[in-house]
C-alpha cells in the first residue's frame, strides 16, 4: 500500500515479486478459496444494500488489467458486477469535464463497479502527451497549476464517494519493461491473441520513463486514507490475480455486513406465507371466479 503523504518510488517495488508464495501451484489453493469467499462476500454484499464497491485498475499496456477482471471475478454473480474500460475520449465525452464519463457509470449501493482504467487517464496519458489537452477545451488559465488542481479534485471526489458509501479500491498494476516487451510479442506470435496489438501499444513504450514519473506523482498525490493506492507486482500473473483478489476479500470483510434483519412481525408474516404454499390443496382458489 502506497501510504498517505509518503513519496511513491516504483524502484523500491519489485514487478517481479511474489510474495510470500514460490510458485504459481503455492498460490492456487490461495486464489480459489478468495473466489469462493468472495462469491459469499458479494451476496452478502448485495443484500445489505449499505456500500457500493468502486475497483479501479490502472498500469501500463499488457500489465494484466483483463486478466485480472477475468479471474479475481470468475466466482460473482454477473448481475451485481458492472466493468467499464475507458480508452480515448469521444467527442461526446470530451464536451464534458473529464469526471463525467466515468462518474454516469459508478456502482449503486449493493453492486460492484470495475473500472479498467479511469479518470487517472488524466494524470498518466495526458501528462504525458501534453498535447492531449488541446482536445478537452479547457478554460484559459485552467492549466496554472493543472496537475496540481487535478490531484487535489481526484482526492476530493474519492473521499465524497467514501463518505456517500462507496468502498474505492485502487491497484497499480506494476509491470516491468521487458515482461512487457515478451508479453507483446507473445501478441504477435499467438494468433488468437494478435487482435489485442496494436501499433500504438508498441509506440507508447518509447514513453516508458515517463509513464513511469506520471505514475509516481499520481500515486503519491493520490494515495488517501479513504481511498489508498496498492502497488501489485504484475511480471507473474498468478501473483497479480491472488494479490488482488485477496485485498478485495480483505476489504469487504473488513465492512462487517451481514443479511438484512427480518423483524418478529416480518417473520410471521413469511411463517404465514409458508403454511399457506405447504398447502397441497391451495391452488390461489380465492382468486378463481364462481362458476
Amino acid at each position: 500500500m502506497v501510504k498517505p503523504g509518503r513519496k511513491a518510488h516504483l524502484a523500491d517495488f519489485d514487478p517481479g515479486s511474489t510474495g510470500d508464495f514460490n510458485t504459481k501451484h503455492d498460490a492456487r489453493a490461495k486464489l480459489r478459496a478468495d473466489i469462493k469467499r468472495l462469491s459469499k462476500l458479494q451476496d452478502i454484499f448485495y443484500a445489505s444494500g449499505q456500500y457500493a464497491l468502486l475497483i479501479i485498475l490502472q498500469g501500463m499496456d499488457a500489465a494484466g488489467k483483463d486478466g485480472a477482471i477475468k479471474h479475481v471475478m470468475t466466482g460473482v454473480n454477473p448481475q451485481g458486477v458492472d466493468v467499464n474500460s475507458f480508452k480515448t475520449p469521444s467527442a461526446v465525452e470530451l464536451a464534458h469535464d473529464y469526471f463525467w464519463r466515468c462518474a454516469k457509470v459508478l456502482p449503486e449501493r449493493g453492486r460492484i463497479g470495475i473500472f479498467n482504467r479511469s479518470y487517472y487517464e488524466e494524470l498518466a496519458v495526458v501528462r504525458v502527451h501534453a498535447s492531449v489537452l488541446e482536445r478537452e477545451r479547457l478554460p484559459p488559465g485552467s492549466a496554472t497549476d493543472l496537475w496540481k488542481d487535478r490531484y487535489e479534485d481526484i482526492a476530493a471526489f474519492e473521499r465524497h464517494l467514501s463518505r456517500n458509501g462507496t468502498l474505492v479500491v485502487k491497484f497499480f498494476l506494476h509491470i516491468s519493461k521487458d515482461e512487457q516487451r515478451k508479453r507483446l510479442l507473445e501478441r504477435i506470435d499467438t494468433p488468437d491473441k494478435n487482435w489485442k496489438l496494436s501499433a500504438d501499444d508498441v509506440q507508447e513504450r518509447t514513453f516508458w520513463d515517463s509513464y513511469q514519473r506520471a505514475y509516481e506523482e499520481l500515486l503519491t498525490h493520490t494515495s488517501i486514507e479513504s481511498a489508498p493506492w496498492y502497488i501489485i507486482p504484475a511480471d507473474h500473473k498468478w501473483f497479480t490475480r491472488v494479490a488482488v483478489a485477496g485485498i478485495i476479500v480483505e476489504k469487504l470483510e473488513a465492512l462487517d455486513l451481514s443479511y438484512p434483519h427480518v423483524s418478529d412481525e416480518q417473520r410471521a408474516h413469511l411463517l404465514a406465507i409458508r403454511e399457506q404454499l405447504a398447502d397441497p390443496d391451495d391452488h390461489g382458489s380465492s382468486h378463481k371466479r364462481s362458476p
